[in-house]
């Protein structure tokens, strides 16, 4: 039985076109990897890399009455995934109207700021491309 995203009564996405949806954003060190699967109504998002762990998880909810997303965080002693974490729970619960939890963990052993920075703007992409996923009009007999 497929189940809908979305605020209270508005139809989203099919809970079968989400499970196991994946993007990849980047190359060499900070490629990250987006892996999104539902619960019930709710979303559950993974961003990784090769080395994954659960670095830090962010809850973000859309309130239908005052039209306004929210993000709790929780981090990790000695990690850094808060960020990643937070800016994608806020982009896909603003944009689904849906709860969505957001486990991050990325892990470069070394890690420059230049590939901080190149990791985070690649998390954001494969946000993007998830968004626009489940945003475009599909077509029922689209199988992808």
């Amino acid at each position: 039985m497929a189940r809908c995203f979305g605020g209270r009564g508005q139809h989203r996405e099919s809970e079968d076109m989400i499970n196991g949806r994946s993007f990849l954003a980047g190359e060499g060190r900070s490629r990250v990897a987006l892996r999104a699967t539902s619960l019930g109504s709710d979303l559950i998002v993974f961003i990784y890399n090769e080395n994954a762990h659960i670095g830090a998880v962010a809850i973000g909810e859309y309130d239908e009455t005052s039209q306004r997303t929210s993000v709790s965080v929780h981090t990790r002693p000695g990690h850094k995934d808060d960020v990643v974490a937070q800016k994608a729970a806020y982009a896909i619960s603003r944009s689904t109207k849906a709860p969505v939890c957001v486990i991050a963990g990325v892990h470069v052993e070394s890690i420059t700021p230049h590939e901080i920075a190149g990791i985070i703007a690649n998390a954001e992409t494969a946000v993007e491309q998830f968004i626009n996923s489940v945003s475009a009009p599909r077509h029922p007999d689209d199988s992808r």
